[in-house]
């Protein structure tokens, strides 16, 4: 199992303390740590160790690697994206697993790289 980051616990911490304590606290101001290096990263290595599935434009983790630069280019192409605000998340691949009661539940798996 992947353990999270030092920092990235404290960042959690902090927030779940925030919430805790201020019930009606909103918390406006979060945007700007979805395109941090560390947080990117660490999402990376968890969809990797889960063994994320290609999304619907059939991208793999082993092909993001193959291209130069690899995980930190498309990491670094991603963290800009979000900050710019010019990301554009593709559509979700949509597969049914099946029930035991015979009928089928819907699953959404988005892409490797989501642009």
């Amino acid at each position: 199992m992947l353990e999270t980051p030092e920092k990235i616990r404290e960042l959690q911490r902090k927030l779940y303390q925030k919430a805790k304590q201020e019930k009606e606290f909103r918390f406006y101001l979060l945007y700007d740590k979805v395109y941090r290096m560390d947080i990117l990263s660490h999402a990376y290595k968890l969809v990797r160790a889960n063994k994320g599935a290609s999304g619907v434009d059939g991208v793999t983790f082993e092909s993001i690697e193959e291209i130069e630069g690899g995980e930190q280019r498309y990491l670094e192409s991603m963290a800009e994206e979000l900050k710019d605000k010019t990301y554009k998340a593709k559509p979700v691949r949509r597969v049914y697993i099946p029930k035991t009661d015979g009928s089928k539940r819907p699953l959404g798996i988005p892409t490797v790289i989501p642009k």
